[in-house]
C-alpha cells in the first residue's frame, strides 16, 4: 500500500511539470509510504510515489516502467492474483525485472489496453502513462477499496490518493460546495463522485479515467450484477460453494513479505476471516480488539478473546476513553479529509496505532454484512415491502393514522416510521446512514439560516441515488439495498475509514469479503439464501458453523459500539456546546444558532442526536483544518495542533 499523486498539463506544449510541486504533493502523503519514495517528471507529466514496503521489498520501488520505459506506472494496492498474471506475461514474451505486483500492470497494459483493469483481482488505484501515445490513466478497484482523487483546472489535471496532495500542489483552492455541503447532511457521508471541496473529485469504484490530447473520458469497468444465476441453486451447494471460495479469497489475501495479522471483534465476518488466515498462515498470527472504559456496553473484547483461544494467537487489546475520543478527533478529520459520521473510525485509529508496533498488514472482517445482508434494516424493511404490497391501496391510509398516532403519543418511531408506508422504497431509502426522515432531513426549514437555504436552492439539490435505484428496478427489495449498499454507504463511508484511518499508522488494511468474486457470489444468490425466515446471513453463518464458536455464530450483532452517544451527553458535552456555539462556528452562516443549541440541549436517551451533533463537529472541524487555513493543520498530528482545533 502506497500514495500516488501526479499532474498532466492538458496541452502538449505547455511548461513541464515542475518537480517541487510533486515533492510537494508527495510530503502531504508520507504516512502513506514511509519506507521509499520515487519521481517521474518529463514534459508536460509528472508522477509521483510514497512506498509502503509489502511485496518484493528489495526491488519494487516505484515509478516503474517496461523494457523500453515507454510506459510508466505508479501502484496504490495490491494484485492477489499477480503471480498468476506473471505467468501469462512471460509466456507472451515480457521480460519481467522484479517480482512485484506492480509490474504486472505495465506489461498487462501493452497486452490489453486500458482493458487491462479487468484482469486484475485486488485492491488498487493506479496511474499509468503512456508516452508514445502521450495517454494518462488513472483506475481505481472495483468496489473503491482505495481512493483517488481528481481535479481539473484551467490547463491541467491532478491526481492523488489523498486530498491533501492536490491542496498540498499549490493552485487548488480549498473551496466549500455548498450542494455538497447540503448532501452531507442527508447522508451524513458524501456518496458519488463528489466531494465537499468544490473543484476536486473521486474516481468512481469499477472506473477508470483517461485523458489523451487534452481530452478526458471516463469508463465504467464493472458493475454489481444481481443475475440471480443461482437462484434455483440448493443451499447446501450454496454452503460448499462458499466455503471453497472464501478459503481461497483469504489465502490470497495473506500474500506478504511483511507480517500479517487480524482485526478481531466479537462478530461473525472477523472470526471467520482469523480461522481460514490461521490455516494459511502456517504460523502464529497476531491478533487486535479494543475495548472501552464503559461497563454498560457490550464488549467486544469478551467474544475476541475467545477466537484468540481457540485459534491460538497472540492476541493485543487496548482501551480508549472519552478523553482520548476527543483528542484524536482532529486527527480523524484530517485524515479523513471529508466530513463523515464514522465515530468507530476514531477506534479503528487506536487499534491500528497498537497493531502497527506488531504488523504491517491487517485483515478486516468488513463487508460481510453488504455482501451477505448482516444489517437487520434489510429484513425491516423487506418485511415492511412485503406489508404495502398485502395492503394494496390501504397503506396510504394507514400511514396517515400511524402518523397521527405517533403525534398524540409523542412516539419518535411511529412518527419516523409511518411515513415509509406510503412510499416506494426508492424514495426513503438514503442507505444504511440515514433517511429522508432523520432530523437534518425533515428539520431543514428550523436548521438552516435563511442565506444557506437560499445558497441550496439557487444550486439545486442533487438526486443521488435515483440511477442506483433505475438499474435494479426488476430487482426484489433485498437486492435493491444491497446494490445501492454496495455503490454508497460501502465506498464512501465504511471504506474511506477503513483506508484513510489505518494508513494514517501506515498500516495496510486488506478486506476478504469485499474481493469482486466473493461479491459476485454473493449478488447470484437466491435473496432466501441470505436473509432466512428473518436470519440474516444465513447462507455465511451455515458455511462457518464448523469453524466459528457458538457463542459468536449466534450472538446478537452489536456492531461496533462505541459509547460516542454517552459521552456526548456527558463526558463530551462541554465540548460539543464550545464548537457548535463558538462565534467562529456561528459565522459561517449555515445554521440558526437557536436551532443547534436546542438539538444540543435536547439531546438524551429518549430524543438522541448524538449522530447529528457529531455530524456538527466534524464538519465544523474540517471546515478549521482544510477551509480556513487553507491548508490542513496539524501536519504532524501534534497535541498543541490537537488542542489548537478543538478548544
Amino acid at each position: 500500500m502506497c500514495g500516488i499523486c501526479g499532474k498532466l498539463y492538458l496541452e502538449t506544449t505547455a511548461r513541464p511539470v515542475e518537480r517541487a510541486s510533486l515533492v510537494r504533493m508527495m510530503e502531504a502523503m508520507n504516512h502513506r509510504g514511509p519506507d521509499e519514495e520515487g519521481l517521474y517528471a518529463r514534459g508536460n507529466v509528472g508522477l509521483g510515489h510514497k512506498r509502503l514496503r509489502i511485496i518484493d521489498l528489495k526491488s519494487g520501488a516505484q515509478p516503474m516502467a517496461n523494457e523500453d520505459q515507454s510506459v510508466w506506472v505508479i501502484f496504490n494496492g495490491e494484485i492477489y492474483n499477480y503471480k498468476k498474471l506473471q505467468a501469462l506475461l512471460v509466456s507472451k514474451g515480457h521480460r519481467l525485472r522484479t517480482n512485484s505486483d506492480t509490474e504486472v500492470i505495465v506489461h498487462l497494459y501493452e497486452e490489453f489496453g486500458e482493458e487491462c483493469v479487468t484482469e486484475l483481482q485486488g485492491m488498487f488505484s493506479f496511474a499509468l502513462w503512456d508516452e508514445n501515445k502521450r495517454l494518462l490513466m488513472l483506475a481505481r478497484d472495483r468496489v473503491g477499496i482505495k481512493p483517488l482523487y481528481y481535479c481539473v483546472t484551467g490547463d491541467a489535471l491532478l491526481f492523488g490518493s489523498e486530498v491533501k496532495a492536490i491542496l498540498a500542489e499549490g493552485s487548488v483552492p480549498a473551496e466549500v460546495d455548498i450542494t455538497a455541503l447540503d448532501t452531507f447532511l442527508d447522508f451524513q457521508y458524501l456518496p458519488g463522485e463528489r466531494t465537499l471541496f468544490k473543484q476536486i473529485k473521486k474516481l468512481n469504484p469499477g472506473h477508470y479515467l483517461s485523458v489523451r490530447h487534452g481530452e478526458i473520458k471516463i469508463s465504467q469497468y464493472w458493475d454489481l450484477h444481481f443475475s440471480g444465476s443461482r437462484k434455483h441453486q440448493a443451499i447446501d451447494d450454496s454452503v460448499a460453494e462458499l466455503r471453497e471460495l472464501l478459503g481461497q479469497t483469504v489465502r490470497d489475501h495473506m500474500i506478504s513479505d511483511v507480517p500479517v495479522g487480524v482485526l478481531l471483534s466479537s462478530g461473525v465476518d472477523s472470526t471467520a476471516v482469523l480461522s481460514y488466515a490461521v490455516e494459511a498462515a502456517g504460523s502464529t498470527l497476531s491478533t487486535f480488539t479494543i475495548g472501552f472504559d464503559d461497563e454498560n456496553l457490550p464488549d467486544e473484547r469478551v467474544g475476541a478473546r475467545l477466537a484468540a483461544t481457540k485459534f491460538g494467537t497472540r492476541h493485543h487489546e487496548a482501551t480508549i476513553t472519552a478523553a482520548d475520543f476527543a483528542d484524536c478527533l482532529p486527527k480523524y478529520v484530517r485524515h479523513m479529509e471529508e466530513p463523515v459520521c464514522e465515530p468507530p473510525a476514531i477506534a479503528l485509529y487506536y487499534l491500528t496505532k497498537l497493531a502497527r508496533d506488531h504488523v504491517t498488514v491487517l485483515l478486516s472482517g468488513e463487508g460481510g454484512d453488504e455482501a451477505f445482508a448482516g444489517y437487520k434494516t434489510y429484513s425491516n424493511l423487506v418485511r415492511l415491502e412485503r406489508l404495502k404490497q398485502y395492503l394494496g391501496v390501504l397503506a396510504n391510509p394507514l400511514s396517515r393514522v400511524c402518523g397521527l398516532l405517533g403525534e398524540i403519543t409523542k412516539s419518535q418511531r411511529l412518527q419516523r416510521h409511518a411515513p415509509l408506508l406510503a412510499l416506494a422504497v426508492e424514495k426513503y431509502y438514503y442507505s444504511r446512514a440515514s433517511s429522508p426522515f432523520e432530523f437534518f432531513n425533515r428539520s431543514r426549514s428550523d436548521l438552516y439560516t435563511p442565506q444557506f437555504s437560499h445558497a441550496v436552492r439557487q444550486s439545486g439539490r442533487e438526486d443521488v441515488l435515483g440511477d442506483l435505484f433505475k438499474k435494479v428496478r426488476t430487482c426484489d427489495t433485498l437486492d435493491k439495498l444491497l446494490y445501492v449498499d454496495n455503490k454508497t454507504w460501502l465506498p464512501d463511508d465504511l471504506l474511506v475509514k477503513a483506508d484513510k484511518i489505518t494508513m494514517a499508522n501506515s498500516v495496510e488494511l486488506r478486506v476478504p469479503f469485499l474481493d469482486h468474486r466473493v461479491l459476485e457470489f454473493a449478488a447470484s444468490l437466491p435473496g432466501a439464501h441470505k436473509l432466512h425466515r428473518g436470519q440474516s446471513k444465513y447462507v455465511l453463518k451455515r458455511a462457518l458453523a464448523d469453524r466459528v464458536p457458538g457463542e459468536i455464530l449466534d450472538r446478537r450483532k452489536a456492531g461496533f459500539p462505541v459509547p460516542y452517544e454517552t459521552w456526548l451527553r456527558k463526558d463530551l458535552k462541554s465540548l460539543a456546546w464550545n464548537i457548535l456555539t463558538d462565534s467562529r462556528t456561528v459565522q459561517r452562516g449555515y445554521f440558526r444558532r437557536e436551532a443547534v443549541e436546542r438539538l444540543l440541549a435536547q439531546n438524551s436517551e429518549r430524543l438522541n442526536y448524538s449522530k447529528e451533533i457529531f455530524s456538527l463537529i466534524v464538519l465544523e472541524l474540517w471546515h478549521r483544518t482544510f477551509v480556513d487555513d487553507g491548508q490542513p493543520a496539524g501536519r504532524d498530528g501534534t497535541p498543541e495542533d490537537c488542542c489548537r482545533l478543538v478548544c
